[in-house]
């Protein structure tokens, strides 16, 4: 079979589709696939996920169990944890994940053992697309160079590209299908193969000149968003220098109708792309000898933003003429987003391990996250702000109850200004 076979199989829908990695990008790709009619095999290393994969429940909050359980009973959704189903596959999907090391370079672990086990099973005339985030460099690198050690020719006897995930969790207006898909391929063929593919389950598919195009897109992508939050977190510490509100001075700023994009402030960056994405480009900036000063201070500024909300705590109770030491807190929200149980990366760590470290009592209450760093959970539904000396928004559900929180609180420090609007000045602070 050669490339234009394996495009016929995939256009007639009888290519074998295998998804490597089964989360928050994997699982969400399974799904779409199977819906369209693809045959669907999903590997991944956690028992656990594959057992519930099984059973037809999803662990995942923007995919339903009823779509998993729809396509594990029509036979389009096999789960599995073993490799070696890869030898029967005519395209493979690794979306692995890419986390930093602690001593904030990459860590293509994850990259590099799936790569390993792909390959070792792998069979002529299959596409291969990586969509881990990575430097420029890496699908060349290290997925093509294992392939082609292998004895398979690029571009030949396997095709090889790149396609940057995007994924955005709770989001409910776009999703895989209107979300466009970049895609960059080692070669033309290797591009083709994977356009047709993607082009099945997305709407609109954007093709670069290479795979490191490709890769670069995503770093560009978060890095934009990441050097605008550290701006923005740098302009709320400078306003608050001047006792000025910098909610009020985006939202005028906000009603320029050219040459301005509103970004907010927070307690610090979350989620898996924007605190870690833009360290892979550093890295590797570095490694050229290229020293990226925007995405270094950005970087700063954003990691000081826990220490700079647990400041405001302290100078909140302060004011009240109490000490942090034994103060009742409540952190609302700890997901590293609204309306999404995930907490990967969410600053909301840094800030309750500084505020215990300074022995804080410290409570939590998030919809979404049934625990958190052994902190005591009380229920969003029904909380007695009065119980605490102060509350601490981290992360603006839209499930909880400001109007509430605000008339009853003590003290509010709102971290994502969700006080905006409502009365009571007096006892409100704003990062």
């Amino acid at each position: 079979m050669n490339s234009k076979n394996l495009k016929e199989k995939i256009l007639n829908k009888k290519a074998k589709i295998c998804i490597v990695g089964l989360g928050y990008v994997g699982l969400p790709l399974v799904v779409e696939f199977a819906e369209s009619g693809y045959n669907v095999t999903g590997i991944d290393t956690s028992k656990d996920k594959i057992s519930r994969l099984l059973k037809g429940q999803s662990y995942i909050e923007d995919v339903k169990s009823s779509a998993v359980n729809l396509i594990i009973k029509a036979g389009k959704f096999h789960p599995t944890s073993e490799y070696g189903t890869v030898k029967n596959q005519d395209a493979i999907i690794i979306c692995v994940p890419t986390p930093l090391r602690k001593t904030r370079e990459p860590d293509l672990s994850y990259i590099v053992d799936a790569a390993d086990e792909v390959v070792k099973y792998l069979s002529r005339d299959t596409l291969v697309i990586l969509e881990s985030t990575s430097y420029p460099g890496t699908t060349r690198d290290i997925l093509l160079d294992k392939i082609e050690k292998k004895g398979f020719r690029g571009g030949v006897d396997a095709f090889v590209a790149f396609s940057p995930e995007r994924v955005d969790p709770g989001n409910e207006r776009f999703g895989i299908r209107n979300t466009p898909k970049v895609v960059g391929g080692i070669d033309k063929k290797s591009l083709n193969l994977a356009k047709t593919l993607y082009s099945q389950v997305v709407d609109r598919v954007v093709t670069v000149n290479s795979c490191e195009e490709a890769e670069m897109v995503k770093l560009l992508e978060n890095t934009y968003r990441a050097v605008n939050i550290g701006l923005i977190n740098e302009m709320t510490m400078l306003c608050s220098k001047f006792d000025l509100d910098i909610w009020n001075v985006i939202r005028a700023a906000s009603t320029k109708p050219y040459g301005f994009m509103a970004f907010y402030p927070g307690p610090g960056l979350g989620g898996h792309c924007i605190p870690v994405d833009p360290q892979f480009l550093s890295w590797k900036a570095k490694s050229n000898l290229f020293y990226p000063r925007f995405i270094d201070h950005a970087e700063e500024i954003n990691t000081s933003m826990p220490n700079y909300v647990a400041k405001k705590v302290i100078t909140t109770l302060n004011r009240m003429k109490k000490s942090v030491n034994g103060s009742k807190i409540l952190i609302m929200g700890v997901s590293y987003k609204k309306n999404v149980g995930d907490t990967r990366e969410s600053p909301s760590f840094e800030v309750a391990q500084i505020l215990k470290q300074l022995k804080a009592q410290l409570s939590y209450s998030d919809p979404y996250v049934a625990s958190f760093e052994g902190i005591k959970r009380v229920p969003h539904s029904n909380i007695n702000f009065r119980n605490f000396d102060c509350v601490l928004v981290i992360t603006d559900h839209e499930k909880f109850d400001y109007k509430k929180m605000v008339r009853e609180a003590r003290a509010v420090v709102d971290c994502r200004g969700v006080t905006l609007d409502l009365k009571g000045k007096a006892k409100i602070v704003r990062i």
